[in-house]
């Protein structure tokens, strides 16, 4: 064996572990003779107190080393557990899972309340109470008239059960006698035809039983197993169409979390408001009324519900904010607006982010012409909706910060105004930008620049229109219409649409030289050009009472507010108390909202959001000039030139002429007459107020030509204007030749 060197224990003492004569770090061979009772001797090796201690250093320095490893392993065990408890993921898990557990019980809950409704008439019961409260006698009757209805109903179905019952019971004890008795016949005959064994018969029955056994527990297994995941499943949609969970359970990481907009959200919504009538109704166990349910209405959700006593839209609508915000909305997303009646409530809701999506593409880009009398393109409504702006018998003003559309807006409509034939186009811009460069080729009159001869040239421009508004206006009494109509604008008389935009018109105004002079133009120009075919299109940035006539925005009938500062700016844009009944510009954000506005006077409604087209001017992306050059191939194929204001003779008509025209070859009631010629000349005033009887005697009194009754239906033969026609001409040259005659130079 080899020689092993024996190292001592902590508890043992270096001095007495070896042989008292051993000194001086001597080793002595050690056998077990001189190691009397210590059982088996190993070899070892004697160490000194120094060897020892260093020894002792090492054996220390590993132990503390090992233990060292075991603690910091320990911590960093305890930290992994806190850190993975803690993290936002496992904390958002979490919550998920208490969210859909939360979910599937609030769908048992909507069951349960759903049957103690149908079970007490609860639904019945609180329309008639809430009839009742608000006085409505009418809904009242109607709903004590549902609910005997539906009692009566009930009663019913409860009579019928013991027949059903009973029928039920007579189809059973039919088929366990009728069945067997069927199989019996089927044996004898069998056995007696010698096709087949009678024991046989009856065998293949009870297989068949046996089958069908076997088939149906198996059927009855699976759906065992299934079923609580079945209802499991079926109250989590339950629980997620009916209500949504408590705040604390729906994460902030969940970003695609939203609550579906139904009855019972927009009531939660109104209830948070904390209006005293609200709370103390629905307090009371009552609902509010729906008149019209919450409906999907293209991009967003419409409901019409009636509030309780005391409470009227127009409060709801100051609110919109905090309405809101209990149907995770931003203020721009939800509508509330007056319905027919002050406590009907028309809210609107958008879906989320349907701002994000924009107007998309310009409808007009590759073709197509425009009529200004039925409106021109403008955008897309939040529900999806395309828009028109009206023009005729309108003026518009648009403002809101820089940077934010408004002059996007005016070139969609003056695009628009463009690509109809008729239409006459006039820009000025009393500063130096491209924004309208583009349409120069297509204006009568344009104008860029802030200088003074700019500003005279506005000024001048804005004269010559007041001086048409006046022209316009006799023409009108000559034709005897109170507006410019369609066949009056296109019949070329000098009534064709006229459509005016002064961009920046803030600068115009506060000019120096000229702003007071171009002031009182506009203020009369928006005041009487309406109905003149006259449209004028204010474009600001700021509409304060310095800087824009507060006669002119009182008689812009539409109103275009992109984001805006304060509720003055946004009550001159979209008329006075308009910020008070929450129809504000000032929640559209500057930047993130650009090319959306509030607008008023395009629909029925007191105000809209619109999202505008835009049409590029770049040079790099030029999406203009294609429609101008659309429009001036149009104008040339109607033979011809760009509209421009100048006056136009008045058109002389000859009676019997336009008669010959119209009339034929058989005789015509002369009561059908007059609309012939209306026909024939649409512009001609004459024609315009002509009647039957009128005409009658005009010919007779000024042509000769006597109408006879002929069966009271005074018949007009085109025979009899012809002839007239010809002893016309013949008194004519009659009449020239007597004139030759008596000339004595004539010879």
């Amino acid at each position: 064996m080899d020689n092993v060197h024996k190292l001592h224990h902590d508890d043992e003492d270096p001095t007495t572990a070896a042989d008292p004569g051993i000194v001086q770090g001597q080793a002595e061979r050690v056998t077990p003779e001189t190691v009397p009772d210590a059982g088996e001797v190993i070899e070892g090796e004697i160490l000194s107190e120094e060897e020892s201690a260093e020894l002792d250093r090492r054996l220390n320095s590993r132990g503390a080393v090992v233990l060292r490893r075991a603690v910091s392993g320990t911590q960093v065990a305890t930290r992994a557990v806190v850190k993975v408890s803690t993290h936002d993921k496992t904390k958002t898990a979490g919550k998920v899972v208490l969210r859909e557990g939360f979910t599937v019980v609030q769908g048992v809950e909507s069951w349960a309340k759903r049957a103690w409704d149908a079970s007490t008439m609860g639904v019945y019961r609180r329309q008639i109470k809430a009839a009742e409260l608000v006085g409505d006698r009418e809904a009242l009757k109607e709903w004590t008239d549902r609910k005997e209805s539906a009692t009566d109903r009930r009663h019913r179905r409860l009579m019928d059960v013991p027949k059903l019952a009973w029928g039920v019971l007579k189809v059973a004890v039919a088929a366990v006698v009728g069945v067997p008795f069927l199989v019996l016949v089927i044996a004898i005959l069998t056995k007696a035809t010698g096709h087949g064994s009678f024991t046989g018969v009856w065998l293949g029955f009870f297989g068949v039983i046996g089958f069908l056994i076997g088939a149906g527990a198996f059927v009855w297994g699976l759906f065992s197993v299934a079923l609580p995941f079945l209802l499991t499943l079926a109250a989590w949609r339950e629980g997620k169409r009916r209500a949504e969970p408590p705040s604390w359970l729906v994460t902030t990481s969940d970003a695609a979390w939203d609550v579906a907009i139904d009855e019972t959200t927009i009531a939660k919504a109104l209830e948070a408001l904390r209006i005293p009538a609200i709370t103390q109704y629905l307090k009371s166990g009552l609902k509010l009324q729906f008149i019209t349910p919450a409906r999907v209405d293209g991009r967003g959700t419409h409901a019409v519900l009636r509030l309780p006593a005391g409470v009227t839209a127009e409060k709801i609508a100051r609110r919109r904010g905090d309405l809101a915000t209990g149907l995770h909305r931003a203020a721009k997303e939800v509508w509330p607006t007056t319905g027919s009646e002050a406590g009907i409530l028309d809210v609107w809701i958008a879906d989320k982010g349907a701002l994000a999506e924009g107007a998309g593409e310009y409808p007009l880009l590759t073709d197509g012409l425009v009529d200004v009398f039925k409106g021109v393109p403008a955008g897309k409504t939040l529900r999806g909706d395309a828009m028109l702006a009206p023009i005729m018998e309108r003026n518009t003003m648009a403002g809101g910060m820089p940077g934010q559309g408004k002059s996007s807006a005016a070139r969609a409509i003056m695009a628009g105004c463009a690509l109809d034939p008729t239409a006459e186009l006039r820009i000025w811009v009393p500063d130096t930008n491209f924004d309208f460069e583009v349409f120069k080729p297509r204006c009568a009159s344009y104008v860029m620049g802030a200088d003074d001869e700019s500003m005279k040239a506005i000024r001048d421009q804005l004269v010559n229109v007041h001086e048409e508004v006046q022209r316009r206006g006799q023409l009108l009494i000559d034709f005897e219409v109170p507006a410019v109509t369609r066949e009056l604008a296109s019949a070329g008389v000098g009534l064709h649409p006229l459509v005016c935009l002064l961009e920046e018109a803030h600068v115009a105004i506060t000019d120096d030289t000229y702003g007071k002079e171009i002031a009182k133009l506009l203020v009369e120009i928006v005041k009487l050009g309406r109905k003149r075919g006259i449209h004028m299109i204010v474009s600001t940035q700021a509409p304060t009472r310095d800087s824009m006539p507060r006669d002119v925005t009182r008689n812009c009938s539409n109103g275009i507010a992109f984001a805006v500062g304060d509720h003055v700016a946004n009550d001159a844009l979209l008329g006075q108390g308009a910020y008070a009944a929450g129809h504000r510009a000032t929640e559209l954000i500057p930047g993130t909202d650009k090319g959306t506005a509030v607008v008023k006077g395009f629909t029925g409604e007191r105000s809209e959001i619109l999202q505008w087209y835009y049409l590029d001017v770049a040079k790099s992306n030029d999406q203009v000039t294609p429609l101008i050059k659309r429009s001036l191939d149009a104008i040339a194929k109607l033979g011809k030139t760009i509209p421009d204001s100048q006056p136009i003779a008045v058109e002389s008509r000859d009676l019997l002429a336009d008669l010959d025209e119209v009339l034929g070859e058989d005789p015509r009631p002369i009561a059908d007459v007059p609309a012939l010629l209306k026909r024939l000349a649409p512009t001609w005033t004459p024609y315009r107020s002509l009647t039957g009887k009128a005409l009658r005697d005009q010919l007779a009194a000024e042509h000769g030509i006597k109408v006879p009754s002929t069966g009271n239906r005074y018949p007009l033969d085109p025979t009899t204007v012809r002839e007239a026609i010809v002893r016309r001409d013949q008194a004519a040259t009659s009449a020239d030749d007597g004139a030759e005659d008596a000339d004595p130079l004539a010879s």
